[in-house]
């Protein structure tokens, strides 16, 4: 006879693993704390029984998915589940590690947790990759106005005509000379880290090229398939690639624009309808790459190069779809934006609507490439 399944939550930590069971209907009862380690973890699931008869969740966070990963490998049933979207009491004002694994135990043994997709190593590697490159523009932005701003202060202005940034500009900085040595050097420092965070991200640009040509032939299918979007080149299609991770993980395309923060937020009740401002409540990075990408379809429908060529490779759902998007989306622009709507507005709707014929491009490459295999 099959034992109960015991539900398993657990709060980790850096160095600590508070963990709580839920058997059956049963009250839930606190297991203790163990350390956060391969083989604390192994002992914890040859006590608790069967590997089969267990199912574990913890929260998203800072810690990855080694624990997901070396459970798995145990043979347990392992969710890892969305923070944000946990069910917690209005009254609450106390908060422990027991009291946390316990709720997760409760909540997961009646349903109520929402598991994420977990990536594999290699993915996971991959994404790590264009988040580093993503971080090194941020970085390359700061370092930039914290150039641009020092020269203000003391009335350093380029001279009329030459555009920040280009080559003459930078002839131009270099050659600025300040009164004082120490001013020099801060100049100096603030120029070299503009040159440091550009050859980053020449090197990390370089390494997602090397990451792409050596992945598995199902995701460079994917990226050379989204490309065929207007505003997504290399670099945004690998975005969307890593970050979506499996398309046809979402059934409609109103989840995927839920998962991407874009949709507004309601506070409706009765016969009152209140929306506001998008959600952010998604993935911060599709939401970043999309925006970007929605400004182009202001200009008129047409394919560049690089698109005509892609063309001769790709089916002809994928560019059919590429060209249904670059007409609704710069109709939808104009049509807004006769409407007297702001532009970041507009954008954020286009952004919106994009996302679905990402997700629609996505689930026909991969539906594709698994009727193939079969």
């Amino acid at each position: 006879m099959r034992k109960t399944t015991a539900f398993v939550g657990m709060d980790v930590h850096a160095e600590t693993i508070a963990v709580a069971v839920a058997d059956g209907r049963g009250l839930v009862r606190s297991v203790g704390t163990i350390a956060n380690r391969p083989e604390a973890v192994r002992r914890l699931v040859g006590k608790l029984g069967d590997p089969a008869d267990l199912r574990v969740c913890y929260e998203a966070g800072p810690t990855g998915y080694v624990l997901f990963w070396q459970l798995t490998q145990l043979g347990v049933h392992c969710d890892v589940v969305a923070p944000s979207l946990i069910p917690t009491k209005a009254g609450e004002r106390i908060k422990t590690d027991r009291r946390d694994a316990e709720k997760l135990a409760r909540s997961y043994r009646s349903g109520d947790l929402t598991p994420v997709w977990v990536p594999d190593a290699k993915h996971e590697a991959l994404r790590d990759l264009v988040r580093a490159r993503e971080a090194a523009k941020e970085d390359q932005l700061r370092a930039k106005h914290r150039l641009g701003k020092y020269l203000l202060r003391y009335g350093q202005r380029a001279p009329d005509g030459c555009r920040a940034w280009t080559s003459a500009w930078w002839q131009w900085v270099r050659a600025v000379e300040l009164p004082h040595a120490d001013q020099k050097t801060t100049l100096l420092d603030y120029i070299l880290e503009v040159d440091h965070q550009a050859q980053r991200i020449e090197r990390l640009e370089g390494a997602i090229d090397r990451a792409i040509a050596a992945a598995p032939a199902q995701l460079r299918t994917i990226v050379d398939a989204l490309q065929a979007l207007r505003g997504v080149a290399k670099v945004t299609a690998v975005t969307l690639a890593t970050e979506f991770g499996s398309f046809t993980r979402f059934e409609r395309a109103s989840q995927v624009m839920s998962y991407t923060g874009l949709v507004p937020s309601e506070h409706s009740s009765g016969a009152k309808n209140r929306r506001g401002a998008i959600t952010k409540t998604g993935n911060s990075h599709l939401r970043r790459v999309l925006v970007e990408a929605a400004w182009h379809y202001r200009h008129r429908p047409r394919l560049c190069q690089r698109q005509k060529d892609l063309q001769r490779t790709l089916p002809a759902k994928v560019s059919a779809a590429a060209w249904r998007a670059q007409e609704r989306l710069h109709r939808r622009y104009w049509l807004l934006s006769n409407k007297s709507k702001p532009k970041g507005k507009i954008v954020t709707a286009l952004a919106r609507e994009l996302v679905g014929f990402v997700w629609a491009i996505g689930t026909e490459t991969e539906q594709r490439l698994a009727s193939a295999t079969h």
